[in-house]
C-alpha cells in the first residue's frame, strides 16, 4: 500500500471537513434561530426521553457536572424545562419539558427536518447507500486508529 495519499484521498478529507463544518454551521444556525445554543439544545432534546439524568449525560459528553447544571438553569430560566423530586427518591430530580419547551423542541425538529427532505430526499438511493457504507467504514478507521494510537 502506498505511503502518501493520492490527490483523491485529499480531495475526500477536504469534502469531508467542508461536509462536518457545513453541518455545524447549520447546527449552530438551527438553535440559534430557537433562542438556544447547540448545547441547550442538546439538553433539552435529551430531557424530552424521559430518562435524563444530568450527571450521566455529563460523563456521556466528558463534560463537568457543573457545566452540564449551567445549562439546565439557563432553560429553567427561559421556560423551556421544568424541575421536580423523583416520585420515589426526593434526591433526584425530574426533569421535564415544558408546553414552551416542547413547542421549542417540536419547531427545530421541523425545521431539521425540512432541511433533511430538501437535501437529502431526491439523492439516488444507491449513491446514499454507498455513502452510508463508506462513512460506516470510515468511522470504523478512524476508531480503531484512535484507539490504537
Amino acid at each position: 500500500m502506498s505511503t502518501s495519499p493520492t490527490p483523491a484521498v485529499h480531495e475526500a478529507i477536504a469534502n469531508l471537513q467542508r461536509l462536518t463544518d457545513l453541518f455545524q454551521a447549520r447546527r449552530s444556525r438551527l438553535a440559534l434561530g430557537a433562542g438556544l445554543t447547540e448545547q441547550q439544545w442538546e439538553v433539552l432534546e435529551q430531557i424530552a426521553t424521559d430518562h435524563f439524568m444530568p450527571s450521566m449525560f455529563a460523563r456521556r459528553r466528558a463534560s463537568s457536572a457543573p457545566a452540564v447544571s449551567r445549562l439546565i438553569r439557563q432553560l429553567l430560566d427561559k421556560r423551556l424545562v421544568s424541575v421536580s423530586a423523583r416520585e420515589h427518591d426526593g434526591r433526584q430530580r425530574h426533569y421535564v419539558l415544558t408546553a414552551k419547551g416542547k413547542r421549542t423542541l417540536g419547531g427545530l425538529r421541523a425545521d431539521r427536518q425540512a432541511a433533511i427532505d430538501a437535501i437529502w430526499a431526491s439523492l439516488d438511493r444507491r449513491a446514499l447507500a454507498t455513502f452510508t457504507e463508506v462513512s460506516a467504514e470510515l468511522i470504523r478507521r478512524i476508531e480503531a486508529y484512535a484507539a490504537a494510537s
